[in-house]
This record gives C-alpha cells, structure tokens and sequence, in this order.
C-alpha cells in the first residue's frame, strides 16, 4: 500500500464486536482509520491494542447526529445488534439505524465516499422461504417488540438504494447472519456468548424453546473479509448481498457442542421462546460466492476454540 492507493476510511460503531475487527483489518492493508463509537455497545478495550498506530484515529460520536469529516470511503456498523442492547432503548435503536443512515448517507455525498451499510438477517424476520435468498422480501411483524431493529434495518436498506438512485451514490449492502468471535460482548444475549459464559462458569445453559430451533454460524474472520471482498466490487454491483455461513446448526446442538469443548458441567434448562424469534435462519451465499468469490471457510469447532479462549481470559 502507497501513499496513493491508501484510503481514508470512516467505521462507525468501529469499538464494537465487528467494526474493531474490520478497523484492525483495514489497518493491516495500509488505510488510514477513522473509528466513530458512542460506546453504546462497543468498548474502548475492543480497540485499545490499536491506539498506538499513527493511522488510527477515534473519536466519540453518535451517528444520529451529523458527522463532518472528509473520508473515501465510509462502512456504516453503529447499531445495537442483540435483542437486549436494542430492547433496551428501542427508540434510540430505531433513529440509530434510520437517522445513522441518513447523515453517513449525507456524508458520503458531500464528499463523494463509497458507503457500506451493515444491514441483517433480520430484514427476512421469521422466514417463510428457507434458505433464505436475498430476492425474498421477508415477513416481519411490524409492531413487535423486535421491530426497532428489524424494521429499522429494511428502512435503512431502502435509504441506501434511493439515495443510489436519486443521488448516483456508491453503496454496497450486506446482510449480515450470526456472527460469533472474540470481542462479543459477555452480556449481549446472543447465543454462543450466552451458551460460553454460562458453561465456563458451570452455570445451567439456557436454551430458549425446545432447541429445534436452527442458525448458520459465521466465524468473525470470514466476515470481515467479506465486508472488504463487497467494498472492492465495481460500482454496479451494490447488493444487497447475504454474508453468512451456510452450515447450519440446531441451538440444542451449539449447547452440547459448546459443553463438550469447555468441560463444563452445566445443565440445559428450557425457558419459553421470546416473540418473534425465528425459528430457521440460514443463508443461501449463491451470490456471495459467485461476485465475490467467498466462502466461509472456518468450521463451528474451531471458531468456539478460539472464542471460548477469549472467554476464559475475560472471565479470569
């Protein structure tokens, strides 16, 4: 990387689980990084092994206010992304994901940026089609106590493809499916960093329902380097794009996979299904695979090794 082909790039909610990786990655191959976090869900640890490069910059913001900076490119992460953290402030959640997206979609074109809007699984809601395509429109209760988020993303996604249309912007959209890693956040409730903690401290394991219920889990590695393989496709290519892992897992099958490789002696206790969860989510990556020439490549065990690893040392 050169003075000329480095970029200058802007991560919003670049502290949390998946922008500290992408910020690290991006920093790896030689680009200068802006990291916009209002801590809501990210955390300072997350990026504190970065503070030292001289390429990386952070700053305290929140993207539902207007944010004027000059980047080449903008990758738009800032939102809760766990049923507690986005219950918890729906509102909040709600004008994260629409007014966010309205002033990085104002930014990137007052200066011209590429923008890359980390949009969901979640837009498909409790899917009637499975795999899920990204030609299939989703069925989502549209006043449920998970709507903030999933309603808040099909809107988002729906400002990125009118501001290309109206504006010519350059947009690229991933619709991101489970992901699990180091840098989860230990009380995010999701399910593998629910289902580590409750197994490294011996705890009962709590699976929502019978645990027939089913996701594809993707390593966070995969992930970001699909996120990079998206931004670099040529303009016309704008998505929206399913980045996910395929496998997929029953919950029951997580629980007992993640007992096995931490030794643990917790329990499986069954708790009433929460509304609106869906009950099969996996990915079809046809088009991942065929315009970016990506396929996750790291299997469940090995992930949950190097997961659970971060754990341990968390909890110590």
């Amino acid at each position: 990387m050169t003075l000329l082909t480095a970029k200058r790039i802007l991560v919003t909610g670049g502290a949390g689980f998946l922008g500290s990786h992408l910020c690290e990655r991006l920093l790896n191959d030689g680009h200068d990084v802006l990291c916009v976090d209002n801590y809501f869900t990210g955390n300072k640890n997350n990026i504190l092994h970065l503070l030292d490069n001289p390429h990386f910059e952070l700053m305290r913001h929140d993207i539902t206010f207007p944010l004027y900076v000059e980047v080449d490119e903008i990758y738009n992460l800032a939102c809760p992304a766990s049923p507690i953290h986005y219950q918890h402030d729906p509102v909040q959640t709600t004008k994260t994901c629409v007014h966010g997206a309205i002033n990085m979609l104002g930014l990137a074109k007052r200066v011209g940026a590429k923008i890359f809007q980390a949009s969901t699984s979640e837009v498909y809601g409790d899917p009637n089609v499975h795999p899920q395509p990204e030609s299939y429109w989703g069925h989502v209760n549209p006043t449920g106590t998970r709507s903030c988020y999933d309603e808040g993303k099909r809107c988002a996604e729906t400002l990125f493809f009118d501001y290309y249309r109206q504006h010519k912007l350059r947009i690229k959209v991933g619709r991101i499916f489970n992901t699990y890693g180091p840098r989860m956040h230990p009380n995010d409730g999701r399910v593998v960093s629910n289902f580590i903690v409750q197994a490294l401290q011996d705890q009962p394991i709590t699976i929502y329902g019978d645990g027939s219920q089913t996701r594809s889990f993707c390593y966070v590695d995969n992930l970001i380097e699909a996120f990079v393989r998206l931004m670099d496709t040529d303009d016309g290519f704008l998505g929206p794009v399913n980045l996910g892992n395929p496998v997929e897992f029953t919950i029951r099958q997580l629980a007992e996979q993640v007992i096995a490789l931490t030794g643990s002696r917790s329990e499986l206790v069954h708790k009433p299904l929460p509304a609106d969860d869906p009950l099969q989510r996996k990915p079809d990556i046809t088009l991942a695979r065929e315009r970016l020439g990506w396929n996750p490549d790291v299997q469940l065990q090995d992930g949950l090794v190097k997961t659970i690893a971060y754990f341990k040392d968390l909890l110590s």
